[in-house]
């Protein structure tokens, strides 16, 4: 009891010394680390520790929407995950179809509108289905959710080069001429999630100091964070130490 009022007072201190002004428009995070939290959980199976993974990040929602961030992404399945055996990607495939039926009414009451990113042509039908039916239903809102699945970060600029040279071409510009129109300001109109600013902060969890390719084009001046806990133990205390390293930078954006 005694810890708990501790860590409840703690928090709110931290939540007290966070100076609005400079917290990140658009979070990145990287749900990392369920299976080794089940071997030191010693949970019964994997899935165990993806519903737990899959509820945290439900919290953390609440969290971001508490102090206000306009947008999240999150990385949820990249596509090397999918060489995994299929013992282990079909039970974490079903927790996330459990989850994107929830997603829904819990995006309505933070006023979020939920999108994905990422490769979903090459996912099992189920989960597409599920995800465009929590899409559907959840559409539009004063801030944003991105949830990245079958997603990779090279996948993402190859993906955008192709779209922009096909609009370039029913544009009728002159293949000479093609190469000209390609610029930074171009290519970037053309990424996913084109509509929302860059990612100001990129947490990832699991003690891997690496983004594995995270939004790789978007993260070109990002803060990054990188926790040693595994994600379905990630707390409230963990965001908000990651928000007060991230608000006491001095960002540069390259200078």
């Amino acid at each position: 009891m005694a810890l708990g009022v501790l860590y409840r007072l703690y928090e709110h201190n931290l939540v007290n010394g966070l100076d609005r002004d400079r917290l990140p428009r658009h979070i990145g995070i990287v749900l990392d680390g369920h299976r080794r939290h089940a071997r030191e959980e010693r949970l019964p199976t994997y899935t165990d520790s993806y519903r737990v993974g899959m509820r945290r990040f439900e919290e953390f929602l609440g969290w971001a929407h508490d102090l206000e961030i306009p947008a999240v992404s999150a990385w949820v399945l990249s596509r090397e995950n999918l060489s995994r055996p299929s013992e282990e990607l079909e039970p974490y495939f079903d927790v996330l179809v459990e989850l994107f039926g929830r997603l829904p009414a819990l995006c309505q009451t933070y006023d979020m509108g939920i999108r994905f990113i990422g490769s979903l042509d090459i996912l099992p039908d189920e989960l597409v289905a599920a995800a465009k039916l929590a899409e559907e239903a959840q559409p539009f809102g004063s801030r944003r959710l991105n949830i990245a699945m079958g997603y990779g970060g090279r996948q993402e600029i190859v993906d955008a080069a192709k779209d922009l040279v096909a609009k370039l071409v029913a544009d009728g510009i002159d293949p000479d001429d093609i190469a000209t129109h390609i610029d930074a300001d171009s290519l970037a109109s053309h990424m996913y999630s084109a509509d929302l600013p860059d990612p100001d902060l990129l947490i990832r969890t699991s003690g891997e100091s690496r983004l594995s390719g995270f939004l790789l084009w978007q993260s070109a001046y990002s803060e990054f964070v990188f926790v040693d806990v595994n994600w379905p133990a990630f707390r409230r205390v963990d965001f908000l130490r990651a928000l007060r390293d991230f608000t006491s930078r001095d960002r540069r954006f390259g200078k």
